[in-house]
């Protein structure tokens, strides 16, 4: 499937319930098997939080990028400026589309606003240090493991009920 013919918008508050299913489905459920993104085998529950997802949409230089292809959702990924780099995350694809080219695609336009409309040199992430295979994915397109570490917010059950008491988020970061 061609990527070239995917349409690149900013979300809005109108948006929330269908990201909050797209991105839910990407990690959470049986529907996630499908792809090969799922977190269904270490965490439970919600993946993203209608209210901080809201919280984002309303932040100065934060913006949830929508991806579409005739008019219907494909994709989205959060980015934002946080001190001297973007952010990068809430990054999903519908799981039966997965390993197709709209992740890369999503991942450049998201690059690119860090980039060129905020003048960011560098971008960031958070992803579970489990994720081997993701953190492959990212590192094939230039992300390096920082060795740096953020503890998992255990008892927040906004961000999923976890399944096992030994997750962390690794940050990564590529030079832009």
């Amino acid at each position: 499937m061609s990527t070239g013919d995917l349409h690149f918008r900013d979300a809005g508050e109108d948006d929330i319930p269908a990201l909050v299913t797209l991105v839910t489905s990407a990690y959470r459920g049986d529907a996630s098997r499908a792809g090969w993104t799922t977190e269904a085998d270490f965490l439970d529950g919600n993946r993203i939080d209608p209210e901080v997802l809201r919280a984002d949409l309303r932040k100065p230089r934060s913006r949830v990028l929508v991806a579409e292809r005739d008019g219907r959702m494909l994709a989205c990924a959060h980015v934002a400026a946080e001190g001297d780099a973007g952010y990068f995350g809430m990054f999903s694809v519908q799981p039966g589309l997965q390993g197709q080219g709209i992740g890369h695609a999503v991942l450049a336009e998201a690059e690119r606003v860090a980039r060129e409309d905020w003048g960011l040199p560098a971008m960031r992430m958070t992803v579970i240090d489990l994720r081997d295979e993701l953190i492959a994915w990212y590192a094939r397109r230039g992300y390096r493991r920082t060795g740096e570490f953020k503890p998992f917010p255990y008892g927040d059950d906004r961000f999923g009920l976890p399944k096992r008491d030994d997750l962390r988020f690794e940050v990564l970061e590529k030079a832009l």
